[in-house]
């Protein structure tokens, strides 16, 4: 339990648990894919097989989740926030253009529902993979399951609409998910009047930051707390462009609490602006890319939990801190010492620019710490 004046959420990057994932459950779904080289789901778990050994099948539910579920307990964060990158439908409306396509079956949910994410953050660039039919089929999904859904929307209005989630100090979590072309969300996918779709931002400019702020602004009550959750950026590379800092920059100063960003396969540099948390980007926690070759040296097959406390009257961050995980079978074990230990170094050398750095908490559990200059 949190101390008074405190709230502790939980975040993470992309949670991709159609595909190879889908496979696994026990309702898998149909498997076919119109990929250039794999066109059978299965195909990527014979792939993660092949590197990490054999996968039992059906898998229970908790079983994409593995070690993080304890972990979670242990924290007990107040909000739940994930990025949910993958449609659950039954939907065969395949995207045009599309090179990679993500659905889970409807009936899997409860997988999605063994973390209890309060919001599941929608709007990216693989939620409308199976159409506009397949889109409103995951709110329904996600409704019915009391999972949350923000930044997509049967039109403009319930896109937009951030989701507001109760603390234990009385107060609220408001988060609104929107996404860019920069992390491949198709302009034409932004959500219109009549038209389902995402919240869409069509770019780094200072009229979209303060256009967030002010929709934020529309429905924050004295007490509440700001996430503006960000699907941008590339998939590899440790690199922030200025206009994407001076993106989040110009949240936080209009008022946001934190900036949650995702899309990066692998986590990529933190920074403290004026006391509050901008997350460039997250990394992936769940997906069927072990047996994925090419990028090996970014070792995206180390997830990261993010566990930030907020002083609740100022949003101001108390501690961040971090639990590396490693996917091994489509599960997420601890990370070793060791990997823990390299996890450290590239954070702290991709934040020095913004004067951010982590090392172990004191108690040697494995848990990561942010460091920063609290002038």
């Amino acid at each position: 339990m949190n101390g008074r004046g405190l709230v502790t959420l939980f975040l993470c990057g992309d949670v991709m648990p159609g595909r190879g994932v889908d496979q696994i459950l026990p309702h898998p779904g149909d498997p076919a894919l119109r990929e250039s080289y794999i066109r059978d789901a299965r195909d990527y778990v014979a792939l993660a097989e092949a590197v990490n050994g054999a996968i039992p099948r059906p898998v229970d539910y908790t079983w994409p989740w593995g070690a993080a579920l304890g972990v979670l307990d242990r924290f007990d964060p107040d909000v739940r926030v994930i990025d949910l990158e993958s449609s659950v439908t039954t939907s065969d409306d395949f995207a045009s253009g599309k090179a990679v396509t993500y659905r889970m079956h409807p009936d899997n949910v409860p997988c999605l529902a063994a973390a209890r994410p309060d919001v599941c953050a929608l709007a990216n660039n693989h939620v409308l993979d199976f159409g506009r039919r397949g889109l409103e089929e995951t709110l329904d999904v996600l409704g019915r399951a009391g999972l949350g859904p923000a930044g997509a929307g049967r039109n403009r209005a319930e896109a937009q609409r951030p989701v507001a989630v109760p603390t234990r100090s009385g107060g609220r979590v408001l988060v609104l998910s929107c996404g860019m072309a920069s992390a491949g969300v198709p302009s034409r996918w932004a959500a219109a009047e009549g038209r389902p779709g995402v919240d869409y931002v069509p770019d780094l400019s200072v009229r979209s930051a303060d256009a967030l702020v002010r929709r934020l602004r529309e429905v924050r009550r004295p007490g509440d707390l700001a996430v503006v959750s960000i699907h941008w950026g590339s998939n590899w590379g440790y690199g922030v462009s200025q206009s994407q800092s001076a993106f989040a920059h110009r949240l936080v100063e209009g008022g946001v609490d934190l900036v949650h960003g995702h899309s990066s396969h692998h986590p990529r540099p933190i920074q403290v602006h004026h006391g509050k948390l901008v997350l460039y980007g997250c990394g992936d926690l769940i997906d069927d890319y072990e047996g994925i070759t090419g990028y090996e040296r970014y070792r995206d097959d180390l997830r990261l939990l993010y566990f930030p406390t907020l002083d609740a009257g100022t949003g101001e961050l108390a501690a961040l801190r971090i639990v590396p995980m490693q996917a091994r079978r489509m599960t997420l074990h601890h990370a070793s010492a060791k990997d823990t230990g390299w996890l450290c170094e590239v954070l702290s050398r991709a934040g020095r620019a913004f004067g951010t750095q982590v090392e172990p908490e004191l108690g040697g559990d494995g848990t990561l710490a942010l460091r920063w200059n609290r002038r």
